[in-house]
């Protein structure tokens, strides 16, 4: 009798089912199309077999011609069933033997495509809710017949192997059939037929240890083979019990589809890897770098500053000089960018609406960040089967435009501006006093002026040996040019500040920019590789 030695079921079938289904779909076409079409085909055809699971096994008789498969059949159920002859192949199409009459097997039936059906009329209890199938030669030199022998395997709920000591570790049947099987031991028995072909009993032994070695090495499991010979009628009563047991069971379509759901999971895992790499930060700052370049950020500090510069001349610089920086134009306003509380025109409009006039990213910077996403991509698919590194490479490859257009939205959104120092203000103050101070002391040089072309005496104040309106003229005009240049000083410092500053919120923008067209793309498939590779696990443990 074959026993399987040891096992247990750790989860039910139609959750590993779920998972199996669910790797599927989180995979998609990082997934080899031959086995994810055969994983699609197992989940199909569990979820069929479990709406006619019903107390009914599926035990099929496979062999390879001239086995005695067909006459070991017919032994069991006491019948000439299945017609035997001396012409090879004889089995042309399935037959069906069906122990037990409570519970139609019709549709099962209909379902495994066997028309050729037989109600065994000699009862066994042991037996009851058995469907005993009496396949074509899985060897048969008909095409047909191994299409049909194979189509039946493929929906069996158990394999009973029917060798002979002639073919016995034959080659397609171990290959082929057996070392596929690594799942399947509690659904599975091995056969030696026609054991009366050996004259010692000691050889029959030798023989059929030397089969159980051969299914051991395929993987299929350790087993022990069960000598029969129909037509001496030998060994009947061993493989009848064990059949029993089987049946007896009730859930052999259980474990047989849990082994199927096993081992093609086992067989997909092939196609992820044991780990996600993640991203790599070097890469991502490298990547932040290259944006940076593409989105013109140098051009945009540079304005910045000028900026600071320029509105720092507006409220420091000499009262009498200011009007000729009304004549630069804004640095910022040029490439449309810039905070402007005045009231929104058209022209707003259709900037707010449409992009800044930056200048588009040199063949350099667009290649720098070529090789940026291309490094990001290659560090976080390092490792991982060529579908998923591909798959990774081009989430981390955005659409060149899109890309474009969010780093510019980007830099055009990001404030360039701050509150004006403190200091500016008081400057202003000291600035137009002192300009008044020249003013006044020029206003009081010209009324003296006046008042000698008229002649008319007048008294000019001194402080010590000069006048006091030439003092306010002359300290109201140097004094102020003095608290110019001192401020412009500062000024160059404040707009170093003021440069550093925004470089830190642009370089947060586009560090967004790449964290959205880029880390979470690339994030989202190592997510479908992590997922896969966790369902794929579970449904082959």
């Amino acid at each position: 009798m074959s026993r399987r030695r040891s096992g247990s079921r750790e989860e039910s079938l139609l959750w590993r089912t779920d998972q199996l289904d669910d790797a599927l779909e989180q995979g998609g076409e990082e997934l080899d199309p031959q086995r994810s079409g055969a994983a699609v085909a197992l989940v199909s055809k569990v979820r069929e077999r479990w709406e006619l699971k019903g107390g009914r096994t599926v035990v099929a008789l496979a062999g390879a011609t001239g086995s005695g498969k067909s006459t070991l059949f017919n032994a069991l159920v006491g019948e000439e069933v299945s017609l035997i002859g001396a012409r090879r192949p004889t089995t042309s199409r399935a037959t069906a033997a069906i122990w037990g009459g409570a519970e139609d097997p019709s549709e099962l039936l209909s379902w495994l495509g066997i028309d050729a059906r037989h109600h065994v009329s000699d009862q066994d209890d042991a037996l009851d809710g058995l469907i005993l199938v009496d396949l074509p030669d899985f060897d048969s030199t008909a095409q047909a017949h191994r299409v049909e022998a194979d189509r039946i395997l493929e929906r069996s709920d158990v394999f009973v192997w029917v060798t002979d000591p002639q073919k016995y570790a034959d080659a397609r049947l171990h290959n082929e059939y057996l070392a596929p099987l690594q799942d399947h031991e509690t659904v599975m028995l091995v056969v030696l037929n026609q054991v009366d072909r050996i004259q010692d009993e000691g050889a029959v032994e030798e023989v059929k240890e030397d089969l159980r070695t051969l299914v051991a090495a395929d993987g299929a499991g350790d087993f022990e083979v069960i000598g029969t010979s129909a037509r001496m009628r030998t060994g009947l009563d061993d493989l009848r019990a064990a059949i029993g047991e089987v049946v007896q069971r009730r859930n052999a379509a259980e474990q047989r589809l849990v082994g199927d759901v096993k081992g093609t999971a086992r067989d997909l895992l092939q196609d992820v890897g044991d780990e996600e790499p993640g991203l790599d930060p070097q890469a991502d700052r490298a990547l932040v770098t290259a944006l940076n370049q593409a989105a013109g950020v140098p051009v945009v500090l540079d304005a910045v500053q000028r900026d600071y510069l320029r509105q720092a001349g507006d409220h420091v610089g000499w009262p009498f000089t200011r009007w000729v920086s009304a004549l630069r134009p804004d640095p910022l306003k040029r490439l449309r960018l810039g905070d402007n509380p005045a009231a929104i025109t058209a022209t707003d409009v259709k900037t707010a609406l449409g992009r800044s006039s930056l200048p588009p990213p040199s063949p350099a910077a667009r290649s720098g960040v070529d090789l940026a996403t291309r490094q990001v991509g290659e560090a976080a698919g390092a490792g991982l089967p060529p579908r998923w590194a591909d798959a990774v490479a081009h989430a981390a490859t955005p659409y060149t435009g899109e890309l474009a257009d969010s780093l510019d939205q980007a830099v055009m959104n990001t404030p360039l501006r701050a509150r004006n120092p403190l200091w500016w203000q008081a400057v202003n103050i000291l600035q137009w006093l002192l300009a008044l101070l020249a003013i006044g002391g020029l206003a009081w040089l010209v009324v003296l002026g006046a008042f000698g072309f008229l002649q008319m005496p007048q008294e000019v104040p001194t402080w010590g040996p000069l006048p006091i309106p030439v003092l306010m003229l002359g300290g109201g005009v140097l004094l102020g040019l003095f608290v110019a240049l001192v401020s412009r000083a500062l000024a160059r410092v404040g707009a170093r500040r003021r440069r550093d500053a925004i470089e830190k919120r642009l370089a947060g923008s586009v560090a967004e920019v790449a964290r959205e067209h880029v880390s979470v793309p690339v994030k989202a498939v190592l997510e479908r590789h992590k997922q896969t590779r966790q369902q794929l696990q579970a449904a082959a443990r």
